[in-house]
């Protein structure tokens, strides 16, 4: 049950970063793409899956949340990405704000990433090379 339940989660990981990085594209050249039905509702099928497999893998595990800094270091990061996200793409004022805000998002998202996979709040610093 592992192994799949952190499959879908990885692959919820890329589906969430690829679209995003897609939408943020969009959004810096102005697409119409960005006001389609599916490109505004496909994101929030993904980041569900993406969040529910992430919940699933703590009660699997049986991670003790409050006692793992880097599970909550994650969960702080991604709350901050979504803010960062939603600037970028939706309430950012000026071009300028929506795509700092974008590249912010990204490098929020590889901080979460390298988190995950260090389980350190030091991200990819902690990895040894």
């Amino acid at each position: 049950m592992y192994q799949t339940l952190k499959i879908i989660h990885v692959g919820a990981a890329i589906l969430t970063i690829s679209g995003f990085m897609l939408r943020g594209m969009w959004m810096i050249s102005g697409s119409p793409n960005l006001g389609r039905p599916l490109v505004r509702i496909a994101p929030h099928v993904i980041d569900t899956i993406f969040l529910l497999s992430g919940i699933a893998l703590i009660l699997t595990l049986r991670l003790p949340v409050l006692t793992q800094p880097w599970l909550l270091t994650k969960f702080a990061a991604l709350v901050v990405y979504i803010l960062l996200g939603t600037i970028a793409l939706r309430r950012g004022k000026t071009v300028r704000v929506r795509v700092t805000a974008f590249l912010l998002a990204l490098a929020t998202f590889a901080y979460i990433v390298g988190v995950a996979l260090s389980k350190s709040l030091l991200s990819w610093l902690a990895i040894p090379i």
